[in-house]
């Protein structure tokens, strides 16, 4: 009887819904931790296209997930990575889709300096791994720069230490790109400033400078750590001009001094590894210029000595040149009775020869060839006879043919041609139209026509009387 009340009432209780539930549970959570403070280990970092990080912050024995959204990723102190020891501060929320809660995080900085010197070490060997520390990679300081490029901050004793070193040593341009050289902004400002000097043109309105100084004073691990960001590691390596380290003092390293082209222990001694002494190359040049002329003076004194050596060791002039010319004696002695030798050999030689030598030996080959030239005279004659028989008989045959050609042959009998005003023969008298004129050649003469014309007045031929046994004559009338 007890238990019915109790049942009643939980029946009558009124049923809360899924949705409802999970946001009160949210709402619950968010209220009573709204603002924490946790340390641990991040872990399953990711970092999303959107913009958010995703991450897991564990201890030896529980874990719990965290997102930091976009907006407060910029103004993290630290970049998120797996294994880095941190304290974030954010509130517990719940995500009511999946019944998880986690933590939104607001802010994170690294638990203590031995994480940031690990975090450090990974990122210098992943550098390392890539190549960007690597010695041949590294170009060569100019040893006399026209123009020193400073990026630094503008206010303190580094820029005025550099300064003041620079213009003792070496008279050049110093051109300085104010930055920040501590906080969340300065790893952003120096890696600008290494890209705009690595941009200006040569011979434009800013001079290019030819070696580049990044320095800051000294301080602790956290003040310099903005030196260790991966992406101006990255633009240092990527850039054309030559850059010297100059950040924190001796003992201190940063990220860049194992990326730059050379490493400076103080700012005041990157001025002097980027700058020559102009009073010790003074000095250099007058000494090379005292040794140069020391060293001619040597040279010449050593080639006079080996000369006079050398002159000991030779004859002298006059021996040399009276044995050419007692040489020369004794062979001029001898040419007289030479020339006079040859002479006589060839006198004699020329006698021999003479002696042989009689009209028969030319008259006989004459006769020999006489005989041949009578012996083809012989065989010529007859062949030469009847070629010249068969050319006038040739000769004969084209003169008659000639004449039977001849067109004006016919003309000595009484024929005559007719041709047109414009030289043409006219072969048949039907193409003559009537009224045409032509011409008409006879053997004395060229006389001109007009075809079916009217006749000129002539006298009437006289009857001759007929011939016996002959039809009597008829006046046959004029052809034209």
């Amino acid at each position: 009887m007890t238990d019915a009340p109790l049942q009643d009432e939980a029946s009558n209780a009124k049923p809360y819904s899924v949705s409802e539930l999970a946001f009160a549970l949210k709402r619950t959570l968010e209220d009573a931790y709204g603002f924490v403070r946790l340390r641990g280990e991040l872990s399953k970092v990711t970092h999303h296209s959107n913009g958010h990080v995703y991450l897991t912050l564990k201890d030896d024995r529980s874990a719990i997930d965290g997102v930091v959204w976009k907006s407060a990723v910029r103004g993290l102190s630290v970049r998120p990575e797996h294994g880095l020891e941190v304290i974030v501060t954010g509130k517990i929320t719940t995500y009511p889709q999946g019944s998880r809660y986690q933590i939104v995080i607001e802010t994170m900085e690294v638990a203590g300096v031995g994480a940031l010197l690990a975090q450090l070490e990974r990122l210098k060997q992943k550098l390392a791994t890539e190549g960007l520390f690597e010695a041949a990679r590294k170009r060569r300081i100019p040893d006399m720069p026209a123009v020193v490029g400073v990026i630094t901050s503008p206010t303190g004793a580094v820029i005025r230490d550099i300064l003041h070193r620079i213009r003792d040593r070496w008279p050049c341009r110093v051109i300085v790109w104010p930055v920040v050289v501590q906080g969340d902004a300065a790893a952003v400002q120096v890696a600008n400033a290494i890209r705009g000097f690595n941009a200006l043109p040569e011979g434009g309105p800013v001079p290019r400078p030819d070696v580049l100084i990044v320095a800051r004073g000294g301080g602790s691990v956290e003040d310099l750590w903005p030196f260790n960001d991966e992406a101006l590691a990255r633009t240092v390596a990527a850039a054309s001009i030559p850059l010297i380290s100059a950040v924190g003092h001796e003992t201190d390293t940063t990220l860049i001094d194992f990326v730059s082209d050379r490493r400076a222990p103080t700012p005041t001694a990157a001025a002097e590894m980027a700058t020559p002494v102009l009073a010790e190359l003074k000095a250099l040049v007058s000494d090379l210029s005292a040794r140069m002329h020391r060293c001619g003076g040597r040279v010449v004194e050593d080639r006079r000595v080996r000369i006079e050596h050398a002159n000991r060791a030779l004859r002298r002039v006059p021996d040399l040149v009276e044995l050419a010319a007692q040489r020369f004696g004794v062979v001029a002695g001898r040419l007289a009775s030479g020339l006079t030798k040859n002479q006589g050999a060839h006198e004699r030689d020329l006698v021999r020869v003479s002696s042989r030598l009689s009209p028969l030996l030319l008259q006989r080959p004459q006769a020999v060839q006489k005989q041949r030239l009578e012996a083809v005279a012989v065989r010529l004659q007859p062949a030469a006879v009847r070629r010249l028989d068969r050319a006038t008989e040739r000769l004969g045959a084209l003169s008659k043919l000639y004449v039977s050609v001849d067109p004006d042959r016919p003309l000595q009998r009484g024929f005559a041609r007719v041709a047109r005003m414009d030289g043409s023969l006219v072969m048949n008298g039907a193409l003559l139209a009537s009224g045409e004129e032509v011409a008409i050649t006879f053997a004395d003469t060229v006389r001109q026509a007009v075809i079916d014309g009217e006749p000129a007045e002539r006298p009437t031929l006289a009857k001759r009387p007929a011939r016996k046994g002959k039809a009597p004559a008829t006046d046959q009338g004029d052809l034209f």
